[in-house]
């Protein structure tokens, strides 16, 4: 599904996969790896393996003063 180059090393390697269709109104994306992003950080991968949200524990998000 890859086509840019350098190609994706891997169908769960998101970091240097290409976002081909953003929909952020509904809060995800499609990679060209074919795996889906979700604005929370989860994903879903082409196999249909699940990697949960990383989420930030509350007493480190920076607050504004």
């Amino acid at each position: 599904m890859c086509s840019h180059q350098p190609s994706c090393p891997s169908s769960s390697d998101t970091l240097s996969a290409h976002v081909v269709a953003a929909h952020p109104e509904q809060g995800w994306s499609l990679l060209c790896t074919g795996a889906i992003l979700f604005d929370d950080s989860g994903e879903l991968l082409p196999d249909g393996r699940v990697v949960a949200p990383h989420r930030v524990p509350a007493d480190r998000l920076a607050m504004a003063a």
